[in-house]
């Protein structure tokens, strides 16, 4: 079939209804993924008994399977074996997953910026009279935030992309709608080379965003 302009260009009001959708599962992701990913990297960097080796197996799971994979165990696996995670939706289920998966990742890098801040300046705050927590809260931890600012931006466009696995079970998000469209009309191509410019114009944005935030952390310190 020949290119249909007059539907690919009826499709993108369509698949931007859904980009609220795609936003809030990209928003409520990032946000639980920082916690989680700060709260990985505090423990390991401290190296806490018991809670450190937890984390170290969380890591090497998340970072050895696939997102899908993941996805599928937490909404159609685990409810098996607990039965109260039947009532999770498809949205809270694609959060939890793009949570878990990304905080594997981001936690890394999180440790690795919290080692780049001067042993100098922990030492000094020390010797001011600082607990751990108050030189990890006041010192340590806001100049390890600018060091990855540019990790978390790289990361967030990966939560922004791994929103389309959504629509596998059953969310009407961008992905999820395009793929509908499709299925109705018969024309693929159309529909997801529409997802294709909705992506790429969503994560061409958050890089400007990201550029400027970025430019602003680094006059901080």
């Amino acid at each position: 079939m020949l290119f249909d302009i007059n539907n690919f260009t009826s499709l993108f009001p369509i698949v931007l209804s859904a980009l609220g959708l795609t936003s809030e599962i990209a928003v409520w992701s990032l946000i639980g993924t920082l916690i989680l990913s700060v709260i990985i990297a505090i423990t390991r960097y401290y190296r806490v008994p018991v809670m450190t080796q937890f984390f170290d197996v969380f890591i090497t799971i998340f970072r050895a399977t696939p997102l899908v994979v993941e996805l599928f165990m937490i909404f159609f696996a685990l409810p098996c074996i607990f039965p109260a995670l039947r009532a999770m939706t498809p949205f809270q289920a694609t959060v939890l997953s793009l949570i878990f998966n990304t905080s594997a990742f981001m936690a890394e890098s999180f440790r690795a910026a919290l080692e780049s801040v001067d042993k100098g300046q922990i030492e000094a705050c020390y010797s001011l009279g600082m607990t751990k927590r108050q030189a990890m809260t006041r010192v340590i931890l806001p100049q390890a935030f600018v060091v990855a600012v540019p990790s978390i931006g790289n990361h967030f466009i990966g939560i922004i992309k791994g929103t389309a696995l959504g629509f596998t079970v059953g969310l009407a998000d961008v992905m999820g709608t395009a793929k509908m469209e499709a299925a109705l009309s018969l024309r693929f191509f159309e529909a997801y080379l529409c997802v294709t410019i909705v992506y790429v114009a969503i994560v061409l944005a958050v890089e400007f965003l990201l550029r400027l935030i970025e430019r602003k952390m680094q006059n901080l310190y």
